[in-house]
């Protein structure tokens, strides 16, 4: 198990081509909250919606999920990832900690799974919405705990 990082205030990304995924931590480092799914053309459209986040809460660090294959090796998903990540980060002036984030979508449609069970109405269209903010709260709030390490980019 690794160290608990310090606490300060963490905005998680879940990178997709379509749809970034925005999680957000509380002010003491402690908590991970799903913030925002943000919907793009290509991913370099989020950047600027991403800053607004990162200036109105006083982010102070960005956890990426990296989408590493199954075996743990890097693709090509992983290093587009890294590429973008790179540029938010030099323009942002933040902290870049990268984590695995394999199993974090299906921890999160397991979620969604779950709350339907518990009588909420989620159309697919709300699920969809939902997914990738779901998936970087989830492996956020793992980084948090202390049981996702940094990963080397």
């Amino acid at each position: 198990m690794s160290p608990t990082p310090p606490p300060l205030r963490t905005l998680a990304i879940d990178f997709g081509l379509k749809r970034i995924g925005l999680a957000l931590s509380d002010a003491g480092g402690r908590f991970a909250t799903p913030l925002e799914v943000i919907e793009v053309a290509r991913p370099d459209d989020a950047y600027p919606h991403i800053h607004a986040w990162i200036e109105k809460e006083d982010v102070r660090r960005l956890v990426v999920g990296l989408p590493l294959n199954m075996n743990g090796s890097r693709g090509p998903a992983a290093a587009a990832v890294v590429k973008w990540s790179k540029a938010l980060e030099h323009h942002a002036n933040v902290e870049l900690i990268f984590v695995d984030e394999r199993l974090s979508t299906y921890e999160a449609s397991q979620q969604l799974i779950e709350r339907k069970r518990g009588g909420e109405h989620l159309t697919r269209k709300d699920q969809k919405r939902r997914l990738d903010a779901l998936a970087a709260a989830s492996f956020l709030q793992a980084y948090l705990d202390g049981q996702l390490p940094p990963l080397e980019p």
